[in-house]
């Protein structure tokens, strides 16, 4: 069996997803406009203070269910069971702290290593994006004043890229070149960058080094869900509640981009 659910179970689940990345963004939102906490002291609080409650959430609903957080000691105890709870509970913490918007709280589930459902609430924007990606079962959807930009929309002609605010690899400047981009986005959280493209402000994401399943695995959910792709550099695809959870690499594009862009990763030496 792979990830297969009921229509039921996927109901069930899902509000459960979206309702715990909204409750726990809406719990450290409210803790920073309290103005008591500054830099790291701030980003400790809402990293534990988020982590803490949706901990809870998951074990006091499915305790049977494993789970894979940030901000909690890993153990080998998820790898035996199907269910697997995968959760950032503040994906950019470096600029919650800074008082930015451009942070997000993600809430995934994967089944047998499969991505199934997932959630990515971005509290600062008044924005949650939902997605699943069981077979057959496939849809997607956003609570808040936006649309979601579907994976076969005609793309713009710029090839906006999004990146990360204060890290470019030397290599990047490259494949913007031979991606023919035209245009940069630089911000926080792996979730908000790929909302970026979901939303029509980027059009491509790629990035190579450091990444963990919860920082990619419910963007990629909403992203697949929505019809775009993601793999890694060389085109391969995640695997997910895996031993060794560094997944390090993202690429999240329009899929009749795909080959221009793992084309022009290679050339661009971020394979090396």
């Amino acid at each position: 069996m792979s990830n297969e659910m009921t229509p039921e179970e996927i109901e069930r689940d899902l509000a459960f997803a979206i309702e715990a990345a909204n409750l726990a963004g809406e719990r450290v939102l409210g803790l920073r406009e309290t103005g008591r906490w500054e830099g790291k002291m701030k980003a400790d609080i809402g990293d534990q203070a988020a982590d803490g409650f949706i901990q809870g959430f998951i074990q006091g609903r499915y305790p049977e269910d494993g789970i894979l957080s940030e901000e909690t000691g890993d153990t080998e105890a998820r790898l035996s069971i199907a269910r697997t709870w995968i959760v950032d509970p503040l994906d950019g913490t470096k600029e919650y702290s800074q008082d930015r918007d451009d942070w997000a709280v993600h809430v995934a589930l994967v089944i047998n290593g499969e991505c199934a459902l997932a959630a990515v609430a971005l509290p600062s924007q008044g924005l949650t994006m939902w997605g699943v990606t069981v077979k057959g079962q496939e849809r997607h959807g956003i609570d808040g004043e936006r649309e979601l930009i579907l994976g076969d929309a005609a793309p713009t002609d710029g090839n906006r890229v999004v990146m990360s605010r204060s890290h470019t690899p030397p290599w990047m400047e490259k494949f913007c070149e031979n991606v023919g981009s035209t245009e940069s986005l630089r911000c926080g959280s792996v979730g908000n960058k790929v909302s970026r493209l979901l939303l029509g402000e980027a059009d491509l994401y790629v990035h190579k080094v450091g990444l963990k399943e919860w920082d990619t695995c419910a963007p990629e959910v909403i992203a697949r869900a929505l019809g775009w792709t993601v793999c890694k550099l060389a085109g391969d695809e995640h695997r997910y509640n895996q031993r060794e959870y560094k997944n390090n690499e993202l690429v999240v594009c329009r899929p009749a981009m795909r080959e221009k862009v793992l084309a022009a990763l290679a050339a661009s030496g971020a394979l090396e």
